[in-house]
């Protein structure tokens, strides 16, 4: 193992810099070079290909999003494309290579390992939806900037007693919503993972405004509905004015919180080293206070459900 390739993939998520730096450092300190692939899986078919050193990573633990930069490849995504990539990283000296992303980008690197190419990924996604680890890169930055903007919105629905409806990311994992509607008080949350019942919603809603409750903050992920018809049922069945917020791609932006700059560094120093162990075609993932790695099709064929406690715990504490 002399070089490593490191890219990242799908969308971006603060931390993936914090990432990048410590792969980069950590290699560079074990005497291995690194090359930098920019726009991900498309860069590597194309030869967007640079080497990078210690230097290449400075001030750059605090920015978010990526400075390889992301892309699609609808190329990749065929036997020829993932051959062509491999032929790619084998002309530029490339050992193996480091995938920062989510599950899709896990699929590409599994692809890859299958030709022969030794691969590791980290686990880079705002969603937290990668089942084999308990927190991904840029979760926990996502979160507090829903609650941010939560915190915000009470001010104003509080003073003009309004319900006010925030809809945040989750096309398929309601963790955002989950971890940002117990911290943020939300009255309601609406999740892809469980369905919800509009009438008890609305019944909820109006026994709260007789007892007085001066504003109601309603969490929705993506995946579980549309923001808006939800607004338009209460409204309807309610007659009470409901407000929409989507906060959209407000939440992959922005500097890093300390714990995902932190989780970040350890994730990234820890596939260099397994790497340097000769343990390839894994996955980083961190359990309670320990990183660890799982093979990558093992990680792959494993399924992620929300916390029914935490969930449990919303609905008791929002009454």
């Amino acid at each position: 193992m002399k070089t490593i390739g490191i890219l990242t993939s799908g969308g971006d998520a603060p931390g993936m810099n914090a990432a990048i730096r410590a792969v980069v450092r950590t290699a560079v300190y074990n005497k291995l070079r690194v090359m930098a692939i920019r726009r991900g899986f498309n860069g590597l078919i194309r030869g967007d290909i640079e080497e990078m050193s210690a230097a290449s990573v400075g001030e750059i633990i605090h920015r978010g999003g990526t400075i390889l930069r992301t892309a699609r490849c609808e190329e990749f995504n065929t036997p020829e494309g993932v051959k062509k990539a491999y032929n790619i990283a084998k002309i530029f000296g490339i050992d193996a290579v480091v995938v920062i992303g989510g599950d899709g980008s896990f699929r590409g690197a599994r692809d890859l390992s299958r030709l022969g190419m030794p691969v590791v990924g980290i686990p880079g996604t705002i969603d937290n939806d990668i089942a084999c680890t308990e927190y991904t890169i840029g979760f926990d930055t996502a979160v507090n900037t829903v609650i941010d903007a939560l915190n915000k919105i009470r001010d104003t629905v509080t003073s003009h007693e309004r319900i006010n409806i925030i809809e945040v990311m989750g096309r398929h994992a309601g963790d955002i919503a989950l971890y940002s509607g117990l911290a943020g008080g939300a009255e309601n949350i609406i999740v892809p993972e469980v369905k919800y019942d509009i009438d008890e919603i609305c019944k909820n809603l109006i026994q709260g405004k007789n007892r007085g409750k001066q504003s109601y903050i309603m969490i929705v992920a993506e995946g579980a509905g549309n923001a808006f018809n939800i607004a338009r049922e209460i409204e309807e069945k309610t007659g009470f004015e409901v407000r929409v917020t989507v906060l959209g791609h407000l939440q992959r932006g922005g500097s890093p919180t300390a714990m995902d700059r932190i989780l970040a560094s350890r994730m990234g120093a820890h596939a260099v080293n397994i790497l340097l162990e000769g343990r390839i075609n894994r996955v980083v993932a961190i359990h309670g206070s320990q990183i660890v790695d799982y093979d990558i099709d093992e990680a792959l064929s494993m399924s992620k459900g929300i916390s029914e406690s935490m969930y449990q715990l919303a609905g008791i504490l929002s009454i």
